[in-house]
């Protein structure tokens, strides 16, 4: 019998060249990440065993043709004596996954390393030479859109550029295009930046990064408002050229303030108002560069105009500053002004982001489903004047209290949907009792949104927004905040079009008392 294969040690699996060969890996969970870690890890030569609860059926097949073993766990929690006989040297824990979960605190009692796929990525980033630089984007809203407007602008100046990480393709797939990329511009979460180091071998050293926002969120995850913030806080660690913050958001500044980056790194801000040196932001309708030039003292670089900005569908208060925030970061890598401007040309806005519907009888019909927090919620409500709110859904344990205290004056009704529905109302009564209220009773999926838009255009009148911007998670009643917004948008059709109901029924819900 042959002798068993020994990897290197841990510290020393630091390039996708090194000796992977035979370590043990236990991955936890099989969605689109857990998949990409598994066969990064497959195609390295480690013994990897999966295990997952209710993994999707065509990424289980997979597994077997290359090499890998799944466990399929009766329960979420359950920690199966599969584990114990695999002997992992290495847990890659996919996002989401809780620090206190059954599986993590397992591992933790035998000593066994936890990686994020973030650090799985980071050390084998040079399988193409030579490898590509990170920029490496967070915040509580608006990662998305600022990822790809970010990649855009970077192409645009002529580098190869994979958008990825929560966006696009996982960072896994991105570092082992064989094509290879000179930028990945990475949108990460605070769960993945909780798992993530900020020291030693796995940590990242990205050219750029930025913390967009700091907002209420995802306190249920990672147990406080501090918690949150500290990982929040990582994006920045290591940064070698410039750390991009948000001049309206002190919270984000006190991050790169306390950072330990690398020699020479600065920081840029950036914000809707006039900039000051070192900063980017708008003097009159342009949008302008102080930060990356030589005579920054007296002197801007113009790099579009707020037309283009309008052009690109993002004329709303945080779609100018998620446009700013790219610029910086695209200007921190290099790109000419000019690649800033015909980006914006290009580029549209996703689906589902303050996406305009419809505009019939002077009332505008808005998709922000992405909306999925009060931070979120209320930057969209702060762009218009009148608005019919639709709000709810999975709460995640934040109270939209303020949210309603700041915004109630423009508020002509609000819609509530969603499995929260009496804590909606509850901070209503508190801080708006005189404002119309009503809520959609049905549970049924398919009824939800139909019933939503018949209410809000029953009260909504010319010049008004009916705002579908939830402040809440999707998955309690519909698949994703996707699903939910294109439910939203075919009865905001349906309605609008003039077509009656298939069942010829009234409007359901009544004002609540």
């Amino acid at each position: 019998m042959g002798q068993p294969v020994v990897a290197a040690p841990l510290d020393d699996l630091t390039s996708w060249h090194a000796d992977w060969k035979g370590l043990r890996v236990l991955v936890l969970g099989l969605g689109v990440t857990g998949f990409a870690v598994a066969d990064t890890l497959a195609e390295l030569g480690c013994a990897v065993l999966v295990a997952a609860h209710a993994p999707d059926p065509d990424r289980a097949r997979i597994l077997p043709v290359i090499g890998v073993e799944l466990i399929e766990l009766a329960t979420a929690d359950e920690v199966p004596p599969g584990f114990a006989d695999h002997a992992p040297e290495l847990v890659v824990v996919s996002p989401g996954f809780l620090p206190e979960h059954p599986h993590i605190v397992w591992a933790r009692e035998r000593g066994v390393a936890v990686w994020g796929d973030i650090e799985l990525a980071w050390r084998v980033r040079d399988k193409v030479s030579p490898p590509a630089d990170w920029v490496l984007i967070t915040g509580t809203n608006g990662k998305t859109t600022t990822t790809q407007l970010t990649a855009t602008m970077l192409q645009q100046d002529g580098r190869r550029v994979a958008p990825c990480g929560n966006v696009g393709v996982p960072v896994l797939d991105a570092v082992r295009d064989p094509a290879g990329f000179d930028v990945l511009v990475v949108e990460i979460s605070s769960f993945q930046l909780h798992w993530l180091p900020s020291t030693g071998p796995g940590a990242p050293w990205p050219a750029a990064s930025v913390c967009l926002n700091l907002a209420e969120d995802h306190y249920d995850w990672h147990g406080s408002a501090d918690a949150y913030a500290a990982a929040k806080a990582k994006v920045y660690e290591n940064t070698r050229i410039a750390c991009i913050y948000n001049r309206a958001d002190q919270a984000t500044m006190r991050m790169v303030e306390q950072a330990e980056v690398q020699e020479g790194c600065r920081a840029i801000g950036f914000g809707t108002d006039t900039p000051g040196m070192s900063d980017v932001g708008v003097v009159d309708d342009l949008l302008v560069d102080r930060a990356f030039l030589d005579d920054r003292r007296t002197s801007a670089l113009e790099l579009a105009e707020l037309a283009d900005v309008a052009m690109a569908g993002l004329a709303t208060p945080h779609g100018l500053a998620n446009t700013l925030a790219a610029a910086a970061l695209a200007r921190a890598l290099g790109a000419a002004p000019v690649a800033i401007r015909d980006a914006l040309r290009r580029f549209r806005v996703d689906h589902h982001r303050t996406e305009l519907i419809a505009v019939v009888d002077d009332i505008a019909w808005i998709d922000d489903s992405k909306a999925t927090n009060p931070h979120a919620a209320s930057s969209a409500l702060r762009a218009y004047r009148s608005v019919v709110w639709i709000v709810g859904g999975l709460l995640k344990g934040v109270d939209l209290a303020p949210l309603v205290v700041e915004h109630r004056d423009r508020l002509r009704a609000v819609i509530v949907i969603g499995a929260d529905r009496t804590a909606v109302r509850a901070a209503f009564e508190r801080h708006a009792s005189d404002l119309p209220l009503f809520e959609v009773e049905p549970d049924d999926t398919g009824e939800v949104m139909p019933t939503a838009v018949r209410l809000a255009a029953s009260v909504a009148q010319s010049g008004d927004t009916v705002l579908l911007a939830p402040a809440a998670a999707s998955m309690d009643q519909f698949v994703d905040y996707a699903d939910r917004g294109r439910r939203f948008t075919r009865a905001v059709r349906h309605q609008v079009e003039g077509e009656a109901d298939d069942d010829g029924a009234p409007a359901a819900g009544s004002p609540s008392a």
